[in-house]
């Protein structure tokens, strides 16, 4: 069981895919539909767009690039959203997501939503699941042209946020970002054990890590009678 220190935490960074929203939607879309609709746009097979897009998404990986609509949509001369779109119904927010963003702010917590997703991606879920809400600011990394797993990023948001790090908690499903948050400072650090629900857990190495929200959710705060 996970308990979290909370009198100390002040403000709480949240990633969006794979750790409040199920990575299935992504998975499914970068491995299954793009490569489908890439092999329909070429008159080749499933099969010869995946071994021609794999290598093209793995030199990405982990920069900039890799999470950004406008790149690959000049890159594959393919409108990305709209393609998204045709996916959309799969989409989906974790359970008790909502009641854990609500409590944190019942208890006077700064809820800051920081992603990777490019705006684009961004603003299609936040449509889907009407979780905008809930945030007291949303930050993406193309806002500071450096992704999560770059110490620009950090510094970055350091500037907006003017957070503390030693009281500050991420909860992230990948292990490079946490890593890059650990070494810009921030204390509490939690990953995802399953961030698509149809796959296998994840072994989360060093960190610690959540199968539900519920587990961390702190408790109901106490309220002070006026009168007493």
């Amino acid at each position: 069981m996970i308990t979290l220190p909370w009198d100390e935490i002040q403000s709480v960074f949240l990633d969006m895919d794979g750790t409040l929203l199920d990575l299935h939607f992504d998975n499914h879309f970068w491995q299954q539909h793009l490569p489908m609709r890439y092999a329909e746009k070429h008159g080749m097979s499933f099969e010869q767009a995946q071994d021609e897009l794999v290598p093209r998404f793995r030199a990405a990986e982990g920069t900039l690039a890799w999470y950004s609509i406008t790149h690959w949509e000049d890159e594959l001369d393919m409108d990305i959203v709209e393609l998204k779109q045709e996916v959309a119904h799969l989409i989906d927010v974790f359970p008790y997501v909502p009641e854990f963003l609500a409590r944190l702010r019942s208890h006077g917590k700064r809820v800051v939503l920081v992603t990777n997703a490019h705006a684009k991606s961004l603003n299609l879920k936040m449509e889907r699941t009407k979780l905008g809400g809930h945030f007291d600011d949303i930050h993406s990394s193309h806002d500071f042209h450096a992704a999560k797993e770059s110490q620009d990023f950090w510094r970055g948001l350091q500037e907006v946020e003017h957070f503390q790090p030693e009281h500050t908690l991420m909860i992230d499903d990948t292990l490079s970002v946490l890593r890059s948050a650990q070494e810009y400072g921030i204390r509490h650090l939690l990953a995802v054990h399953r961030p698509d629900s149809k796959a296998d857990p994840r072994d989360t190495q060093e960190f610690d890590a959540i199968t539900s929200f519920r587990e961390i959710t702190p408790p109901i705060p106490e309220t002070v009678d006026p009168t007493s």
